[in-house]
């Protein structure tokens, strides 16, 4: 019963601990930068993943792109 209190009162404290250790071992095995490259895939892959679930449109926008560099690259008229 005093488990579930104290879940209860400080959930984020410990949320937050489990977290920092969890990290702290992935910078001590594999290292700071790996870690930092790490997250930014797992970040790119749920930008996408929400973007999806949400029926959003593409991150990129390709007709867009695709417009603006015919515009812009045309050295020969």
């Amino acid at each position: 019963m005093i488990w579930k209190e104290i879940w209860e009162s400080h959930k984020g404290r410990i949320t937050g601990i489990a977290g920092g250790i969890f990290f702290g071992f992935i910078y001590l095995f594999a290292g700071f930068w790996d870690m930092l490259f790490f997250a930014l895939v797992v970040f790119i892959g749920y930008s996408a993943g929400k973007r999806k679930d949400l029926r959003m449109d593409s991150f990129f926008r390709w007709r867009k792109m695709g417009q603006w560099l015919s515009e812009r690259w045309r050295p020969f008229k």
